[in-house]
């Protein structure tokens, strides 16, 4: 098991150019470290559904509070629930799964000011680099909701769609959630499309909802299929699946 990083010791050189290959040799078996301490760690955490979303909005906030409810939805069929184990709409995602006894995953970053892992997780992992932690927590997901974030969550929903656009991941389906929140990146995308820089077709696998409500209708179908895939079986998960069963009622 890696230890846990210390933010003292953050590599700030690795994307400064070349070093001598003693030193690049070093860097690539930390990176090989933190790869195989992040496989040990998830290989049995089950299928997962990771919400992204930013660390700044506070628990009055009304994107925490949906965060928490979808998050219980999903997590009441069975899905893990993985976030990036931080606070705001990470931590409120891990609080949903919780609440109603779902397994819930943190993979926390390392970072220059302070990062802290939320008290809502079952397990927590801790990296010191992006793009290894961003690997792990496609890895393992079915799906990902992304709700109102920054330029981190932008990252995170971007990589992603090219990831799906270029056929590296298939069956992979995005739910974006907050029509306004997301209205200026959408009009954007269609200019994209009328440019002809990305295909419509590409993004048949990105959906837009502005409350749990549509979320869940969105996503119930989809998470379904998924839930067999995962389980190896037939059956559907119990009649009542993603509807609004929130709070424990």
């Amino acid at each position: 098991m890696a230890p846990a990083p210390n933010k003292q010791h953050i590599d700030l050189k690795f994307l400064e150019g070349p070093r001598s290959r003693w030193k690049e040799l070093q860097s690539v078996a930390h990176i090989a470290r933190e790869f195989i301490y992040g496989f040990r760690k998830l290989h049995f955490v089950g299928p997962c559904v990771t919400f992204f979303g930013s660390a700044r909005f506070k628990e009055d906030h009304p994107y925490y509070e949906a965060t928490r409810d979808l998050a219980q939805r999903i997590g009441r069929v069975g899905f893990t629930i993985m976030t990036g184990g931080g606070p705001g709409l990470m931590e409120a995602a891990n609080r949903g799964a919780r609440d109603v006894g779902a397994r819930s995953i943190g993979c926390n970053i390392v970072l220059p000011h302070e990062q802290y892992a939320n008290p809502y997780l079952d397990v927590s992992l801790t990296f010191e680099r992006f793009f290894v932690r961003k690997v792990l927590l496609l890895k393992y997901s079915m799906c990902f909701v992304v709700m109102p974030g920054g330029a981190g969550t932008l990252d995170e929903l971007f990589e992603t769609v090219t990831l799906i656009q270029t056929g590296k991941v298939r069956n992979f389906p995005i739910l974006l959630y907050g029509k306004d929140y997301w209205g200026p990146m959408l009009t954007q995308i269609d200019r994209m499309i009328t440019e002809g820089t990305i295909g419509r077709e590409e993004l048949k696998f990105v959906f837009v909802a502005d409350s749990v409500e549509e979320a869940t209708e969105l996503l119930q179908d989809r998470l379904i299929l998924m839930w067999q895939e995962a389980h190896k079986r037939k059956d559907a998960p119990k009649w009542w699946f993603l509807e609004g069963r929130s709070n424990g009622k």
